[in-house]
């Protein structure tokens, strides 16, 4: 299976879900995610609601590419460009390997008020996964990331561990890699602070 080939059918299905105000689940850079626009307030709730988890517990989201950053960020720390930049895996061979890093970012904009957290703050993740990249890109929106699990229940590392009750929920669930059992993980987390100061949540 080339996991870099994916169908256009498929990418285009999700992608109308995503516009109606739908939930997806989907393969990412790290573990299979339910998704949704996460300018949608309404579609946001319904995550929350399928998670049974409180707004109050923020969810991440992808974006295609750090250029779009400014737009859902205020003044970004020139803490968090470095470390972008140290952990782009964009330019990478196949037989390379580097965790994805998800930066929690302050003054937080542009996005459906409840994926906000309390303090502002945002995290973000930029995808070079194919499938979850051409998402973010074709719906020129970023894509809530939160993994296809009941919260408190353990993390699915593939699509045949989800719970049938996320795979009932969803509005349309993704076909690409759903045969892929490479072991994936959650990615790195750091969140930055607006005076450049940043703290490791998940190495």
């Amino acid at each position: 299976m080339d996991v870099n080939r994916y169908d256009k059918e498929d990418l285009q299905a999700a992608l109308r879900v995503l516009r109606e105000g739908g939930i997806i689940v989907y393969p990412t850079d790290t573990v299979w995610g339910i998704g949704c626009d996460a300018t949608n307030e309404e579609a946001v709730r319904k995550i929350y609601a399928l998670k049974q988890r409180e707004d109050s517990k923020s969810m991440l989201v992808l974006l295609d590419s750090p250029a779009k950053l400014n737009y859902y960020v205020a003044d970004i720390p020139d803490a968090a460009w470095a470390l972008l930049e140290a952990s782009d895996t964009s330019d990478l061979s196949d037989s390379s390997y580097q965790k994805p890093l998800t930066i929690i970012y302050p003054n937080a904009r542009n996005m459906a008020k409840n994926l906000i957290a309390e303090d502002g703050s945002i995290g973000i993740r930029i995808t070079n996964e194919p499938f979850s990249k051409a998402l973010c890109a074709q719906l020129k929106h970023p894509i809530v990331s939160t993994s296809a699990n009941i919260s408190g229940q353990p993390t699915p590392r593939f699509y045949r561990e989800i719970n049938e009750v996320i795979l009932d929920f969803a509005d349309y669930c993704c076909l690409f890699r759903r045969e892929d059992d490479t072991p994936s993980e959650p990615s790195s987390i750091i969140k930055i602070n607006a005076d450049g100061t940043f703290k490791i949540i998940r190495p």
